[in-house]
């Protein structure tokens, strides 16, 4: 027993520990919260921390509901923010009761990093010269402007309607992506537009700031949320969270913002420049990799999302599709219950998911199974009500069983139709894919997206030519395997 023992202490001792995971940063799809995840990333691998950043996965409430679930430990937010957009109508006046209404999700309240980043309106400054427009109040004598905000401006506790009530502003205000929101105003396209104080774009195209002359806007004092348990799994990486307090001014919170937006420079570069000038800290950025290899990745994330949800689709549409063909009461129900997800909009059935499935791959693959379904049931459902009813008695005489027929006869002949409808959803899956990386499943919608960020059309396109090229490659491949199983007799010929 005591050899036995002895060995077995041994074996255990031989055994290697299992590493702890790695502490998980993420942030919104802007700029600015890209650039301190990367902060907080390279500080904590600094300390010898391993962590990974999981990179403008959306926005304000999606993050925060990834914290309270655990599916991220940290990301980087601003108390204005919490107190108007995920707390709004509760009692949270200033830091000691943020704190406490955070610990009751599971949550933690970092150090402050040292800036505030408001919102404020901005106009260009000859219309501002021409209109007599210095405070926001003065908009209220205007109301022909044309007004564009951010889609998460426009709904938020402490957005549009609000102001707008706060103001008596007579106006409407259209969403579109922050970043397309300069675009527009330089363009001549919007007259006024809501930004963040630190935004490099400001001094760049050179607007003017209106006056919030009612003190509608609270203060935005930049932070880190974490989870409360990060403390006692790896205190290491809240210690590290700590140095950087107090350490991150406007003026270089600009600065860095300038470098990536207006400089083109990677975040990663611009984070790792920071931590060694302002706190000492030797770190090294993570070297960008070449077009070949990104591109790579991302197809091969693209087209994992689309056969693994395109497979499924297949297998449940196709049976059901029978089922629709056979039964016609029973058809009718399952016709419509699949035309009825393809009403849903795209991004809003993503974002649906995502309390039952978290982010990343599992509801960018639930969305697209969905949507892939219709396209399948409709033509396995065409293609068996359309055969003739000539060819069924002529199976049913020779003594086939109802199974046989379905599958010596019945399905051959609907082949056509069938493949048409999974070429049909396979292409449609290729485009919708392009939405998961708006949740963090990849593929080849980040690079498009991060291209809409930055302003940089060589990103865009690298997103979209190969998107486009495999939707292209998806119909070919579909037209030969069409050619290929379809039984030589039931080829159409074609006409002299």
């Amino acid at each position: 027993m005591k050899g036995s023992g002895l060995l077995l202490a041994l074996l255990l001792l031989t055994v290697p520990a299992r590493a702890a995971p790695p502490v998980v940063v993420a942030s919104k799809s802007f700029t600015e919260s890209v650039l301190l995840g990367e902060i907080a990333r390279l500080r904590l691998a600094a300390a010898g921390t391993q962590a990974v950043h999981r990179r403008a996965l959306g926005g304000t409430r999606i993050l925060y509901a990834a914290l309270r679930r655990g599916e991220i430990d940290l990301y980087p937010e601003y108390t204005g923010t919490l107190r108007h957009e995920i707390f709004a109508g509760e009692a949270v006046p200033d830091r000691e009761a943020l704190a406490a209404r955070l610990a009751r999700d599971g949550i933690a309240l970092g150090p402050a990093l040292g800036f505030d980043n408001a919102y404020a309106l901005a106009v260009r400054p000859a219309l501002a010269r021409r209109r007599g427009l210095a405070r926001i109040s003065d908009l209220v004598r205007a109301p022909d402007l044309r007004f564009g905000f951010s889609n998460e401006f426009l709904d938020r506790g402490d957005g549009w309607r609000a102001l707008k009530a706060a103001y008596g502003l007579p106006q409407q205000a259209n969403g579109l992506a922050h970043d397309l929101a300069y675009r527009g105003i330089a363009e001549r396209r919007l007259d006024v537009i809501d930004v963040y104080r630190t935004d490099a774009e400001i001094a760049y195209y050179h607007l003017r700031l209106l006056d919030d002359d009612r003190g509608f806007f609270p203060d935005y004092a930049a932070l880190y949320l974490y989870r409360a348990d990060l403390a006692g799994r790896r205190p290491d990486a809240v210690a590290a969270l700590g140095t950087l307090a107090g350490r991150i001014d406007a003026t270089r919170m600009r600065a860095m913002n300038r470098a990536v937006k207006i400089d083109g420079l990677p975040e990663s570069r611009v984070a790792a420049g920071f931590l060694r000038e302002e706190t000492g800290v030797a770190v090294e950025d993570t070297p960008s990799s070449g077009l070949f290899d990104r591109m790579k990745r991302r197809i091969s994330e693209h087209l994992l999302l689309v056969a693994i949800s395109l497979g499924a689709a297949i297998l449940v549409a196709l049976p059901l599709g029978v089922a629709a063909a056979k039964r016609p009461r029973l058809g009718a129900v399952i016709l419509a219950l699949a035309g009825l997800l393809q009403t849903i909009p795209a991004l809003a059935l993503f974002v649906f998911l995502i309390p039952a499935l978290g982010i990343g791959t599992a509801p960018t693959l639930a969305a697209l199974f969905l949507y892939s379904l219709l396209p399948v049931v409709r033509a396995s459902h065409a293609g068996l009500s359309g055969i003739a009813a000539e060819l069924r008695e002529a199976a049913e005489v020779i003594g086939l069983s109802a199974r046989r027929r379905l599958w010596k006869v019945e399905l051959p002949l609907a082949l056509p139709a069938i493949l048409s409808g999974i070429k049909t959803a396979a292409v449609i899956n290729v485009g919708l894919a392009t939405l998961g990386a708006l949740i963090g499943a990849g593929g080849l919608g980040q690079p498009i997206l991060t291209g809409i960020r930055l302003d940089d059309i060589g990103l865009i396109l690298e997103g979209a030519i190969p998107a486009a090229l495999l939707a292209l490659a998806v119909t070919w491949l579909f037209d030969g395997l069409e050619r290929r199983i379809t039984p030589r007799g039931l080829r159409l010929v074609p006409r002299d």
